[in-house]
């Protein structure tokens, strides 16, 4: 049976996946707040899309935890879970490592200017403390390893758990965190242009372990506004 052809199945897949970014990223940016009620019909005209696109988005956002949903009530905004966070942490810092020892034999010297390039607009956004701008460079940087790294698996992982992560990474963004970051970049360049992957792995675990301090502890409540 010759393969159906794929024009039309791929922009359903790519609106699927484009609606569920804009919303995951609405819920990220606080643009949609923890525990406010997200209606697909709303969404849906926001985006100007039909409905269907929509719900698949918040059945795949409720997977990751980013929202909640119960049979006959409201599908709301998930509030902030330290717990989860810390598992999405630990997870996504593992990850980053793996991608890194993975990616190192196999960086490009155009890969190598493409994370330089990225974390000079990093450090640039971090002196003019532009949140959106640092962490778009930052997700850039990080990016070029877990794309060369070639593990797709490693990648799908990373999609899930980073934006649980990233939540509470906007709300205590601090700009003496961001500046030692630009100098762990810097250090995880090098290491990776030398080829010493264990070198490189360990500044990778250290720049992703460091938001273990911006995790509170259990008793301590998260403040909702930047």
């Amino acid at each position: 049976m010759p393969i159906p052809a794929a024009e039309a199945p791929l922009r359903t897949a790519l609106l699927r996946d484009t609606v569920h970014d804009r919303v995951r990223d609405a819920i990220v940016d606080g643009t949609l707040a923890p525990g406010e009620v997200v209606r697909d019909t709303e969404l849906a005209t926001w985006l100007g899309v039909s409905r269907t696109p929509v719900r698949e988005a918040l059945l795949r956002l409720g997977e990751t935890g980013l929202v909640r949903a119960a049979p006959g009530r409201s599908t709301v905004v998930a509030e902030i879970d330290l717990a989860e966070i810390r598992e999405a942490h630990a997870v996504v810092v593992s990850m980053h490592r793996l991608a890194v020892a993975e990616a190192v034999a196999h960086l490009t010297g155009a890969d190598l200017d493409a994370m330089r390039a990225a974390n000079a607009r990093f450090a640039g956004a971090i002196a003019r403390h532009d949140t959106d701008a640092a962490l778009t460079a930052d997700d850039d940087f990080h990016g070029v390893a877990v794309s060369a790294s070639g593990n797709r698996a490693l990648a799908t992982v990373l999609d899930q758990f980073s934006p649980v992560v990233r939540r509470l990474e906007r709300l205590r963004f601090a700009s003496h965190a961001g500046e030692e970051s630009v100098a762990l970049h810097d250090r995880l360049v090098q290491a990776c242009a030398d080829g010493d992957v264990d070198a490189a792995a360990d500044v990778a675990f250290r720049t992703w372990q460091n938001l273990a301090d911006l995790i509170p502890d259990p008793d301590t409540a998260v403040q909702e506004t930047p």
